[in-house]
């Protein structure tokens, strides 16, 4: 069964479904991940404006340049644009196909949104407005079995996309656990489109060309393996690399928990099948948990953030009188719940132009009364550009303060969930979650012999010898590196421990990190846990999602061994 995913998030390439069945390799399935958790707090408030919205609109243009052709080839579509109100989506489906003279069977999976029960689910210390558990695939699959064309969902896993229809095609069981397994790897490589065909890589020497990269296709057998690629013809490359890149994407422990098994990570086996054609093997799987995990957003307040230039000489000086001034304008510091303050030192001595002599002074403020951190707060820093430092000027006019969500994760019984899939007929069916099974033994992998100490060195960045891969994960981030080579590996295993990532990564020296080993990959994943804050909605990080932590971690100059070094 070929499944091919056409959005990693909302907002992903418009044109990627009509390209991906413009190519000339058929696929049965095509799927679209839209939703994150900073995308629920975004329906949330799109659905406050206009309450039959609260799903990612942009599916419904996309599917009016191809449902028909899905519809003639026999091409299902399953996604999660869904979001908050899924079958506000599948209506507004139906009558997009009624214009078009199309008659497809739509199914609709709910059960997802515990917004109106989380006061009796959850404790929250503030008002939750969305509070969505995360569903498995069998919801997806009972609806293909009934003969839906289109399946809309809530708030499945991204894998989820993928299981479904895996587990309704090939006929497996809820408590097939490799295969299961085997398809929730697959599903994490694809779901976030491109990055598994040299999106977002940072070997750009590796890839053909700076042309887009075509979107991933999974080829999933009967036992759960499956071949990652792309249609012919398309940008980019699947290489072990990229699909490495990918697999270490937001991730936590090798155990991958999932609605509908755990998938052992640190069983994984890739090959490079042919160009463009990695096999996935050997995942195996473990019996699916009895808890299922909750997106929750709670309001956080309202926040403002303004950025001021500094140019030249005395930036640091400069900085504490432009702060001095500006906390006077507004009447003190301690009025605001919250402020942050950031010098990004991005001038150099001397510089060759005027651009590169800038720093910069960001300045955020919180508060729960829109009033102090609104306009006021930014007329406050327009108010110094006749009276502060020499040179001032701010990157943008003032404008008003917005409203900030944040991430809380949760944990709920299953059981307290009802997974229901309204079939194409109108039917309601409760799907079960899958029952408890046995314990699996899965032995731990084989790490290498430790890098014998000694021997010629060279000061060089870390990412001569690895790759690298970073995200969001809530509050936390991870940050996942592999090599290229055993011998790197041997070496990154033994260098990169918790204290020297602490050490490397200085904002995380005072944060609990978490190492764990997966040889298999060659690779290492660390999840450093609240260097996010409380979560993407809220973070006062410039890089508020992580993404370019693992490369700053690649930046960094170490002690490497001449030995791993590539021949100048």
């Amino acid at each position: 069964m070929r499944v091919a995913n056409v959005s990693g998030f909302y907002g992903d390439r418009f044109a990627a479904p009509a390209e991906m069945l413009a190519g000339p390799d058929p696929i049965d399935v095509l799927t679209g991940d839209y939703l994150a958790e900073l995308t629920m707090l975004i329906l949330w408030k799109a659905k406050q404006k206009d309450a039959t919205t609260g799903y990612a609109a942009t599916f419904l243009r996309q599917m009016e340049e191809v449902l028909g052709t899905c519809l003639d080839r026999g091409v299902k579509v399953v996604t999660n644009a869904g979001g908050l109100n899924p079958s506000g989506l599948a209506s507004r489906l139906h009558d997009l196909a009624d214009r078009l003279g199309l008659g497809p069977s739509i199914a609709v999976v709910e059960g997802d949104d515990l917004a109106d029960r989380v006061d009796d689910l959850l404790t929250t210390d503030r008002k939750a407005v969305t509070a969505n558990a995360y569903l498995g695939g069998w919801g997806i699959a009972t609806a293909l079995d009934a003969g839906a064309e289109i399946v809309v969902c809530g708030r499945v896993t991204d894998a989820a996309l993928v299981v479904g229809p895996a587990a309704s095609w090939h006929g497996w069981a809820g408590d097939d656990w490799d295969r299961l397994a085997g398809a929730i790897v697959a599903g994490h490589v694809i779901e976030c489109g491109p990055q598994a065909t040299g999106g977002n890589y940072c070997f750009l020497d590796e890839l053909p060309g700076s042309r887009y990269p075509g979107f991933p296709i999974a080829e999933i057998a009967a036992d759960g393996s499956s071949v990652i690629t792309k249609q012919p013809g398309t940008g980019g490359a699947v290489t072990i690399g990229t699909v490495t890149a990918q697999l270490l994407y937001e991730i936590g422990a090798p155990a991958y928990a999932n609605p509908d098994a755990v998938a052992r990570f640190d069983t994984i086996r890739l090959a490079q099948e042919a160009p463009d054609r990695v096999r996935i093997s050997e995942v195996r799987g473990e019996p699916a948990p009895d808890r299922l995990k909750v997106a929750v957003n709670v309001l956080g307040g309202y926040r403002n953030t303004m950025t001021m230039l500094l140019t030249g000489l005395d930036i640091e000086a400069k900085a504490d009188h432009a702060l001095a001034l500006l906390f006077e304008v507004l009447g003190g510091r301690d009025q605001f719940a919250d402020v942050d303050v950031q010098l990004i030192r991005t001038d150099q001595p001397d510089a060759a132009t005027n651009a590169q002599a800038l720093a910069q002074l960001r300045v955020t403020v919180k508060d729960a009364d829109p009033t102090k951190v609104g306009r006021r707060f930014a007329n406050g820093v327009i108010e110094l550009a006749l009276a502060s430092y020499a040179g001032f000027f701010a990157t943008s006019t003032p404008g008003g303060e917005s409203a900030y969500g944040v991430y809380q994760p949760a944990m709920v019984p299953a059981s307290a969930v009802e997974h229901t899939v309204v079939l194409p007929d109108g039917r309601r069916v409760t799907v079960p979650h899958p029952a408890a099974g046995a314990a699996v033994s899965i032995a731990p992998p084989e790490m290498p012999e430790a890098w014998p100490s000694g021997g010629p060195t060279a000061p060089r960045p870390l990412g001569m010898v690895c790759g690298a891969r970073s995200g969001d994960k809530g509050g936390d981030a991870n940050v996942g590196v592999w090599a290229r080579s055993d011998d790197a590996y041997r070496w990154l295993s033994t260098e990169l421990t918790v204290e020297r990532v602490k050490q490397v990564i200085p904002e995380a020296a005072s944060l609990e990190v978490q190492r764990f080993d997966l040889p298999n990959l060659r690779a290492l994943n660390f999840v450093i846990a609240g260097i996010l804050g409380e979560g993407v909605a809220s973070s006062v990080r410039v890089d508020a999602q992580a993404k370019g932590l693992g490369e700053y971690l690649r930046s960094r100059v170490v002690d490497i061994p001449v030995a791993l070094l590539p021949v100048q």
